[in-house]
């Protein structure tokens, strides 16, 4: 991919994937979320999105591993946490970071004792992982992202409560919210919650460009085939 100053680990990894180029979404959000800077990113289903949240979180976290988590990823349920932890599996695989993940159907002493023992990526959803946070105290003093993924459908459950239940125990960290849609309930959180976000709205114009850059991942889970659709009338490309 060509991003200003990414790993040479994860770029090897994503062109080793058939990932040679970024799309728009990455391309502009890319030293944004890099730098730190909180953020709102809208961007239609199949953009990408899944892909996004982990090379960036690949980015920021590479070097020496920790014992306490420095990365957040709150999805919506337990296919989403299987889809993503086998998209760090795929281009994490020369970071060397630990990646676990969480939900509600999990054994909970098994999950604290693994993540007690160290991990640098926890992802999970919004129940479990308030819980575990209420009842087990993790360190959370080295987290350096926290992420919210398909914020409206998490929204639209009502999970405002135990979002910022965990964000309010976080002093300080970078905060991230990815949707396809701004709605009100996003509006709401992301004012409680952010600081001076940067937003982003990709409203599907972009959809021409790149698409065969992000095939399709027959072998993710379900959704995760979403996330790697081929896009239509790459016109760049000469696919047209």
């Amino acid at each position: 991919m060509k991003l200003k100053k990414i790993n040479e680990e994860l770029q090897q990894a994503l062109i080793e994937n058939g990932l040679t180029e970024a799309n728009a979404m990455q391309k502009e959000t890319f030293s944004t979320l890099k730098s730190g800077s909180d953020c709102i990113i809208i961007a239609p289903k199949g953009s990408g999105k899944s892909t996004t949240i982990v090379l960036n979180v690949i980015q920021r976290l590479a070097g020496a591993t920790e014992e306490s988590p420095r990365a957040l990823i709150i999805v919506e349920d337990k296919a989403k946490v299987l889809e993503m932890e086998l998209l760090f599996e795929k281009y994490g695989k020369n970071s060397n970071l630990e990646v676990y993940g969480v939900h509600d159907k999990g054994d909970m002493e098994y999950d604290k004792n693994y993540i007690s023992s160290g991990i640098d990526v926890l992802i999970g959803t919004p129940n479990k992982l308030s819980e575990m946070f209420t009842t087990a105290g993790f360190n959370v003093n080295r987290l350096k992202m926290f992420i919210l993924d398909d914020a409206d459908p998490i929204l639209k459950l009502r999970h405002e409560t135990k979002i910022m239940r965990i964000s309010n125990s976080i002093v300080r960290t970078q905060r991230i919210i990815f949707s396809e849609q701004f709605t009100e309930r996003i509006e709401v959180l992301a004012e409680k919650m952010l600081e001076e976000p940067y937003e982003f709205d990709f409203d599907g114009e972009d959809e021409d460009e790149d698409d065969e850059d992000f095939e399709e991942e027959e072998n993710l889970e379900a959704d995760a085939e979403e996330d790697f659709e081929e896009l239509e009338g790459d016109e760049e490309n000469g696919n047209k």
